[in-house]
């Protein structure tokens, strides 16, 4: 082969390398799923996530033995399968509005949920329907704490 064959079939190779390497870079990463188990950040309570119709929502499926109490002191007396996250709908691609259930106060908020990563997602309590907000994020777990 001449070395204007080698160049050729070189800048050919090059040239398919670089356009299957666009069309993968174009396709978006696989992201998990909102549905999991989620825990707080004090580690006090996990929610499993899951459709409910067209909506997102979650319930306990884990408690310490204080968020248990608090929720007693809320007249909620069993924390575990209470319904936490309600009725969200979709707002976004990885962001979500509905209803978050306060178990210690025993009241409901307005609340907005928004997936920050595979790993992590942030839920936002509010008053007066968003002027005021609180968040946390909660980190996705694939094992309940103990005890």
């Amino acid at each position: 082969m001449t070395m204007v064959g080698r160049i050729a079939t070189w800048a050919m190779g090059l040239a398919a390398l670089a356009i299957g390497g666009a069309a993968a870079a174009a396709e978006p990463a696989p992201s998990a799923s909102i549905y999991g188990t989620w825990i707080n950040p004090y580690h006090s309570v996990a929610v499993r996530t899951l459709p409910c119709a067209d909506r997102l929502c979650g319930r306990v499926v884990w408690a310490s033995r204080e968020a248990q109490q608090d929720a007693r002191d809320g007249n909620v007396p069993n924390l575990i399968g209470t319904s936490l996250l309600e009725n969200y709908r979709p707002t976004g691609a990885r962001s979500w509005a509905g209803t978050v259930f306060v178990p210690d106060m025993g009241r409901h908020f307005y609340s907005l949920i928004e997936q920050v990563d595979d790993s992590n997602m942030r839920v936002r309590g509010c008053i007066l329907h968003g002027l005021l907000c609180k968040s946390q994020v909660w980190q996705r777990v694939s094992e309940l704490p103990r005890g």
